[in-house]
């Protein structure tokens, strides 16, 4: 079990998840997604009976951006994230309570198909306010990118 040893990052135990939170939501990214600072305004929606996929879709002047995300509850087993500080204050996230995790999920054409997730850089949303962000989580080095779904 990961626990923080000093002030500089505090953690999130598997992440917590959407809870009673009704989909679809609208998510704000200020700072927008990396390398993407025009992505902010997001729409958070289940895929029906593509669970436990969701879309995280956002519209651009430019073009509209679709990324296929998961929540790692249930899915990842021991991901213990944790944040730097300047990531928690900036979230306004004190606890798991205050926070949702989602992953990007990449899909690779191969032969069988797989689908990866990046656990090191994961998308924080505060529950309350909806604001996200994505994250290099503190603890990066306990983690591979990309971390195979099915693998365990």
């Amino acid at each position: 079990m990961l626990m923080p040893t000093d002030q500089i990052c505090h953690a999130l135990k598997g992440g917590a998840d959407t809870g009673q939170l009704e989909l679809p939501i609208s998510l704000t990214f200020p700072h927008g997604m990396v390398g993407l600072p025009m992505a902010t305004i997001a729409t958070l929606q289940r895929i029906p009976g593509e669970e436990p996929f969701m879309w995280l879709s956002f519209e651009n002047p430019e073009a509209r951006l679709n990324f296929l995300v998961i929540e790692p509850n249930g899915i990842i087993e021991n991901y213990n994230l944790e944040l730097f500080d300047q990531d928690a204050d900036e979230l306004e996230i004190r606890g798991t309570a205050d926070a949702f995790v989602l992953n990007v999920v990449t899909m690779r054409e191969t032969v069988p198909a797989t689908a990866s997730v990046n656990l090191t850089g994961p998308i924080i949303v505060n529950r309350h306010t909806l604001r996200a962000k994505q994250v290099v989580i503190s603890n990066y080095m306990n983690y591979r990118t990309p971390y195979i779904l099915g693998e365990g």
